[in-house]
């Protein structure tokens, strides 16, 4: 299975069960992405920024 990703675009991917999901990106360009593992699988990802 092949997938085609544009490597012009700043983005974090994960791929689970041979899927790619793109982690959504932060509003500000200031801030956190955290991916959450469990039982050597990502289960979520939660997302947090700041303003200056």
């Amino acid at each position: 299975m092949t997938v085609e990703i544009d490597l012009e675009k700043n983005a974090t991917y994960v791929v689970r069960d041979g899927e790619l999901t793109v982690v959504d990106t932060l509003p500000t360009g200031f801030g956190k992405q955290i991916i959450t593992y469990q039982n050597g699988r990502w289960s979520h990802y939660d997302i947090s920024y700041s303003k200056k």
